[in-house]
């Protein structure tokens, strides 16, 4: 099987607090360290009380420094919401303190609402066309000899790969002109999910990053020792998708059984849509949907998402995921 990769949101849970939720994050990583995990990925969003992970560069030095091995990295940095400058020297600063580990993804996002985006200080009214250019100056800081005047200490020569995200065409059409990897947020915005493949893989063109174009998904998983007990899992992420679609953004809420049941017919539409990109259930249920997603996207790695409310449940979610990937890939 594929490999399989960590994507993390630092989740607040109910009646905890963001601190707890980085002492989860920095176990989760070491645990996915051990489990084989390819890399782990923490996401910058602004002004969500469920979510912790809005210093993502400072978060990413904090998971960096207490594990070894697996690569670190953002998934991604909200570009509109910075110079390109300092998000060169952050990521030099962390490629520097851990050599050949650092991954940046960018997306053009804001990663908030519109208020929590205008407190950022970057103007909301730009030209969509900056963000490619956008793009292109921080590649540009990263070179040994860059065209720019200015110099990014560090950062100025070192390799950090670069991601392009998206859950749109423009993503799929930047990423594959510039020849860097794509991922794509099928874990909660899955719509376009096969034309953005489709056309990535067709207007790929080669680059010194990457001669190949790589596809990495995002894909939620619930696992648990019963089908049963990941359904009841997975109701405290439905309820926050409702929740957050309703106007109504919250922690993570604790699990409720029966859920769904209690849910209207908009409500119910919701979640099938936002989370169609699942697998949600014992080992054998959760291999059957990764071996399904897998050969109907042909991707090349899957970043996977677990949010559950219990941290224990949460860890035993993502060993057995790695306990299917392994066993498939010794099949």
């Amino acid at each position: 099987m594929i490999p399989f990769s960590v994507l993390d949101l630092s989740p607040i849970a109910e009646g905890s607090d963001a601190a707890q939720s980085f002492r989860n994050t920095l176990d989760l990583a070491q645990h996915a360290e051990r489990w084989g995990y390819r890399r782990y990925w923490l996401a910058e969003h602004h002004g969500m009380p469920g979510i912790a992970s809005a210093a993502t560069a400072v978060l990413i030095g904090h998971v960096a420094g207490g594990t070894s091995q697996i690569r670190v990295g953002a998934g991604g940095i909200m570009l509109p919401n910075h110079s390109p400058l300092v998000i060169a020297e952050q990521f030099g600063t962390l490629e520097s303190l851990y050599p050949g580990r650092i991954d940046l993804g960018l997306g053009r996002a804001p990663g908030s609402d519109p208020a929590t985006a205008r407190a950022l200080r970057r103007n909301l009214d730009s030209d969509p066309d900056e963000f490619p250019q956008d793009v292109a100056e921080l590649m540009d800081y990263f070179a040994a000899q860059g065209r720019r005047p200015v110099r990014a200490v560090p950062g100025a020569g070192l390799n950090v790969p670069i991601w392009i995200l998206g859950s749109s065409l423009f993503g799929a059409q930047l990423a594959a002109a510039l020849g860097l990897p794509y991922a794509f947020a099928s874990h909660f915005a899955p719509a376009q999910m096969m034309q953005a493949i489709a056309l990535y893989r067709a207007a790929f063109r080669p680059s010194a990053q990457l001669q190949q174009p790589y596809v990495m998904l995002g894909f939620n998983v619930i696992a648990a020792d019963s089908d049963d007990e990941a359904q009841c899992l997975a109701s405290s992420v439905q309820q926050a998708f409702v929740n957050l679609r309703s106007g109504r953004p919250s922690r993570l809420p604790p699990p409720l059984a029966g859920y769904r049941d209690q849910l209207g017919p908009q409500e119910r539409a919701l979640l099938e849509h936002v989370l169609s990109c699942s697998a949600i259930g014992a080992p054998d249920t959760v291999a059957r949907e990764l071996q399904s997603f897998i050969g109907r996207t042909g991707a090349d790695e899957l970043m996977i998402t677990s949010q559950i409310f219990d941290h224990a449940a949460r860890l035993r979610s993502y060993e057995l995921t790695a306990c299917i990937g392994q066993a498939h890939q010794a099949a």
